[in-house]
């Protein structure tokens, strides 16, 4: 397999550490979206948004979009660690730990949204980057809360408590919290007062594919 992808981008991001995780072997391909190689047409014609992660099959087929990369490499290679739990109801728990940063505190905080908050709405740096730190820090609360329910859950139904995002091993939510934390980190967004996504973070750091995936390790890192 290939990936198209940027250190620093966090949908990319997610897809490295579900390869990693799998323990499937890929080549990596850097697409620098500061410089807009996105943009030139051998990049741009074949994908719609022109965006990365690009992830082209063993076969060659182009996938694009993150979270559907990742559940593509979770049923095409089923072998352990699954990264979506088995039951209904967990699985779809794990979903929407998921979408809640790619759908909700991502899209507003990409680089082409800071980029137009600069360039087209002419908003200083300052301002750029307190949209940056409300909307991360909002969200990053939000998802918290949902941590803290979502033990609750688990404690009225026996389960053991949650190491990870949800239950003993990481899954797609952890892939997905992970990246935005570390970007949280670039922007200063204040995240001491969030102990259950500290101790997920934590918990993730001490594995090596998190460490294989993380930018600094990226051929691309600058």
């Amino acid at each position: 397999m290939k990936l198209y992808s940027y250190f620093r981008s966090s949908a990319s991001y997610r897809v490295r550490i579900a390869l990693q995780l799998k323990g499937l072997p890929y080549d990596y391909l850097p697409v620098h979206l500061v410089q807009g190689e996105q943009l030139q047409a051998d990049y741009a014609s074949a994908q719609g948004d022109a965006l990365v992660p690009r992830l082209q099959t063993d076969d060659g087929a182009l996938l694009s979009q993150s979270l559907a990369i990742i559940e593509y490499l979770e049923e095409a290679y089923p072998q352990s660690p699954r990264l979506l739990p088995s039951a209904p109801l967990a699985r779809a728990q794990v979903r929407a730990l998921a979408q809640m940063v790619a759908c909700e505190i991502h899209p507003l905080n990409n680089l082409r949204v800071l980029r137009y908050l600069v360039h087209d709405m002419h908003s200083s740096e300052e301002a750029k980057t307190a949209w940056y730190q409300h909307w991360v820090r909002s969200g990053l609360q939000a998802f918290e809360r949902q941590l803290a329910l979502l033990a609750q859950e688990r404690a009225q139904a026996g389960l053991a408590p949650s190491r990870y995002c949800w239950g003993d091993a990481p899954t797609l939510a952890d892939c997905c919290l992970l990246p935005q934390l570390y970007n949280a980190d670039r922007f200063g967004v204040p995240c001491a007062d969030l102990p259950h996504i500290l101790a997920v973070q934590a918990a993730c750091q001490q594995l090596p594919a998190f460490a294989r995936a993380h930018p600094s390790a990226c051929p691309d890192a600058a």
